[in-house]
């Protein structure tokens, strides 16, 4: 199965797709270019912007290099929340997700990639609390929806780990364990979701593909994009079983370019599975 062109948007980093479940509606962002896009339209920032989650119709919490923020949709303004590592001109935010208690978890990185540089932070009734330390490029955060397990990534790694939380608060509980091992391939892991079933779905940097593995970490199926960097996945559309996919430019030669120019464009793909719906972000 092969997707198809959604937006033709061109971005340097395709990140943080958002698919909005009151809205219907897909958010996504451009890092390095440092705005924030649905179709037909975008918000321009002076700072890196990476990931969001909802938090009513009208609201988004949105991630920025320096912090969490309350944008409004109609407006374009921001209300600070808390810092992230606003200390550090380093680092910068990367993946994020909301998680089934209404917290939100996100992940920071070198803003040159330095080893072991980023965190994976979880913002829970306005506190801030580091959840995974030492993190050189923090991707893959997603939930089970029956509220066991979170999974992540260190994208070097190539190793998608799954981590036990408690059902009652959604903290960790107990040692991260591998649940997808890739180490053995050329593909790395990079953004992911978890379907309804259970089945987790990660964008492979570098393999022009999201594939889809079950509850035990084994391979099911792959969805091919025609871009090499595919970056992050989400489920959308009216009954969740839509798949749309962000991609990336940066860091490909004009030859590369030449021969794959829809790279950095946002794809779509019809499956035969169904997402989970957003968990919304509580304030």
């Amino acid at each position: 199965m092969t997707g198809t062109i959604y937006d033709d948007t061109p971005c340097e980093l395709g990140e943080g797709l958002l698919w909005h479940p009151e809205r219907e509606e897909l958010f996504w962002f451009d890092i390095l270019g440092r705005r924030l896009h649905r179709k037909g339209q975008h918000w321009q920032f002076d700072d890196y912007v990476s990931a969001a989650g909802w938090v009513d119709a009208d609201t988004l919490l949105m991630a920025s290099g320096t912090a969490l923020w309350r944008f409004d949709i109609g407006t374009g303004a921001r209300t600070h929340l808390v810092d992230v590592e606003a200390d550090d001109p380093a680092t910068r935010s990367n993946d994020g997700r909301a998680d089934p208690w209404g917290g939100y978890w996100i992940g920071t990185m070198g803003i040159e990639a330095d080893p072991q540089k980023g965190a994976i932070y979880r913002y829970y009734r306005g506190a801030l609390e580091k959840v995974v330390p030492g993190v050189t490029i923090t991707n893959a955060i997603c939930f089970s929806p029956d509220r066991r397990f979170a999974y992540h990534t260190d994208t070097p790694s190539q190793q998608i780990m799954r981590q036990p939380l408690n059902p009652d608060t959604g903290w960790p509980d107990g040692d991260a364990v591998v649940h997808v091992d890739l180490t053995d391939t050329t593909h790395k892991a990079d953004g992911a979701v978890v379907d309804a079933a259970g089945n987790l779905w990660t964008a492979q940097w570098g393999s022009f593909r999201v594939a889809s593995y079950d509850t035990s970490g084994a391979f099911r199926e792959a969805i091919e994009f025609p871009a090499e960097q595919t970056s992050c996945p989400a489920f959308g559309g009216p009954d969740l079983s839509t798949l749309f996919c962000t991609s990336a430019r940066t860091g490909l030669s004009q030859g590369q370019l030449d021969m794959h120019p829809l790279s950095g464009c946002t794809f779509v793909a019809t499956t035969r599975s169904k997402g989970q719906r957003e968990h919304r972000v509580i304030l």
